[in-house]
């Protein structure tokens, strides 16, 4: 019996081409590297958060609006006030009205020395309260989309939550 050059021991040798592998994995490198999506920053919030016992000291002129926000039972969404103006509804209804309050108060004009950039709100909110209405509030209160263009409209940038809020 005469033995091949690849037998060795009676077991065949086998060999694994490289080259096919190496560019599968090119192709799927290039592939991912090219759908890969940047999105942008979520929660990037200008929040300033209560000292101990007492607030710190506002940097704003203007007086802060004050936005009250109520819990019924099960933590479920009761009211939300701006100042002395109470919203009807439901829960999205209550924050639509909130956001077209704050609009007529600060306008939609920014930029240097602006109501929008020296406006602040202070918020409020029961302890009990889902933490989802106080982020849909922090929506509501700080951009909305123009219902002309399209475009992303910035409210109010500086948001702090009441002293002793959730207590």
């Amino acid at each position: 019996m005469k033995l091949r050059k690849n037998e060795v021991h009676g077991r065949e040798k086998i060999e694994v081409p490289m080259t096919p592998m190496i560019d599968i994995v090119f192709q799927l490198l290039v592939f991912f590297i090219m759908t890969f999506k940047i999105v942008a920053m979520e929660g990037d919030f200008n929040i300033n958060m209560p000292q101990a016992a007492q607030g710190a000291p506002s940097t704003s002129l203007l007086v802060p609006m004050k936005l009250k926000l109520r819990a019924g039972p099960n933590g479920a969404l009761q009211s939300v006030a701006l100042d002395n103006t109470s919203f009807s509804g439901s829960a999205r209804e209550k924050f639509a009205q909130l956001q077209d309050a704050i609009v007529k108060r600060i306008g939609v004009e920014d930029g240097p020395n602006s109501t929008q950039e020296e406006s602040e709100i202070e918020i409020d909110a029961d302890y009990q309260l889902q933490y989802t209405y106080v982020i849909e509030a922090i929506t509501a209160v700080t951009g909305r989309i123009d219902p002309k263009t399209g475009e992303v409209q910035k409210l109010i940038e500086k948001i702090k939550f009441a002293p002793g809020a959730g207590g």
